[in-house]
């Protein structure tokens, strides 16, 4: 068993909609523990940074604009294969194309407003944990 973990957002359209329980109980339904959350207003700042790597791409601005408009829950997941677990539970990025029980079909309300981010590696995870949460404030 290869216990790992992964980073995610319950991003502005779930916190808007109250659905930060009802997303957090779809993770650990699927067998990830949260290990640290906190709610926050991101800056502008802190968007910016934390999507730096799209900075080039047509709709970074758009992207960080929606980050900043309400608070988000960031959280610390552990679990086997965690980044590979996340990344299954929260479904495809465009809600059309997610799979039925996943929370980007359940719960999303566009390909833009995809209620969830996940990272997409181990490596990403490790740099948007440290982002977000100093090591003592994961309590796994």
């Amino acid at each position: 068993m290869t216990v790992s973990r992964t980073f995610s957002i319950i991003k502005p359209d779930a916190t808007r909609r109250n659905l930060t329980g009802a997303v957090t109980k779809m993770l650990e339904d699927g067998g990830l523990r949260v290990v640290a959350s906190k709610r926050i207003h991101m800056t502008q700042a802190q968007a910016e940074g934390f999507y730096a790597v799209h900075k080039e791409r047509p709709f970074f601005g758009e992207l960080v604009e929606f980050m900043v408009s309400e608070p988000v829950v960031v959280q610390v997941l552990e679990g086997e294969n965690a980044v590979l677990r996340n990344r299954e539970i929260m479904g495809a990025t465009n809600p059309s194309d997610a799979d039925a029980g996943t929370i980007r079909k359940e719960l999303a309300l566009s390909i833009g407003e995809n209620t969830v981010h996940g990272s997409d590696s181990e490596e990403n995870a490790a740099i948007e944990i440290a982002y977000f949460f100093k090591d003592e404030e994961i309590v796994g």
